[in-house]
């Protein structure tokens, strides 16, 4: 797939893993939007990277999503739509000694995976209008092996990985010219992983794979230990289970 010249939309782009994405775009010759809830990080990204556009909004909302694609067809469409914007509630999800499990597990489903199905929805036609145009979604190393650390994030990006696989087909039978691609990184060194055991690796890593895999058609993006629990996971189960979850972890969570 040809980057250069592209309209890219990246959600939750403002920090972490999506503003990465947003510089090395950029540098690829793509002109980039990027979304995100807070208004000072969105503003700290537009100093950083001046060319790019920041529009608050949440993923997670039905309203916004619709405000957004207002906005968005009005500054002339887009040609890549990346679905970045995630959240992980960790131990407060697991219902230990929490009243709010419920709620922080169905904002987890609304913006991991809903949030996703929305605005797939909102821009398939938009993109099926250009010459060539691509879905992004983010799914995880924990979609073919949960973390009991973190169950209903597990579950999202499960409900990602089989929505993506799904869509690719349908869209693929119907001879559509939107290509869906699945990027499943492993644990990335973010605000959102800090505290979280285990080997990590860094956004540019991350996001120097999914470029490289964009450009070659790479529909299924494995990028690091990925790749290792994928292969295990097929054919040891129980081997990637205890990789993912070893031994003291149930200790940890009622620390």
């Amino acid at each position: 797939m040809e980057l250069k010249g592209k309209t890219v939309l990246i959600t939750g782009g403002s920090a972490g893993i999506g503003l990465e994405a947003a510089k090395q775009f950029i540098t690829e010759g793509a002109k980039v939007i990027i979304t995100g809830r807070d208004q000072k990080k969105l503003d700290l990204a537009k100093k950083m990277y001046p060319s790019l556009t920041a529009i608050k909004s949440d993923a997670s909302s039905k309203e916004a999503a619709e405000a957004l694609y207002r906005e968005i067809d009005q500054l002339g469409g887009i040609d890549i739509l990346y679905n970045n914007a995630g959240i992980m509630n960790g131990l407060d999800n697991l219902g230990i000694s929490s009243t709010k499990h419920f709620e922080k597990a169905a904002l987890e489903i609304n913006t991991n995976y809903l949030g996703v199905v929305l605005l797939n929805n909102l821009f398939l036609d938009m993109l099926k209008s250009r010459k060539e145009s691509a879905i992004i979604n983010t799914s995880s190393i924990l979609s073919y092996t949960p973390s009991i650390l973190v169950p209903t994030y597990s579950a999202s990006k499960a409900a990602v990985r089989f929505y993506t696989e799904a869509l690719r087909e349908h869209l693929s039978a119907v001879r559509s010219n939107v290509k869906v691609f699945e990027l499943l990184p492993p644990l990335v060194k973010t605000d959102m992983s800090e505290g979280m055991d285990g080997k990590s690796i860094t956004p540019d890593v991350l996001i120097r794979s999914l470029i490289k895999g964009l450009k070659n058609d790479n529909y299924t993006i494995r990028v690091g230990d990925t790749k290792a629990i994928y292969l295990l996971n097929r054919f040891f189960p129980k081997v990637a289970y205890k990789l993912i979850n070893p031994k003291g972890v149930s200790i940890k969570l009622q620390s």
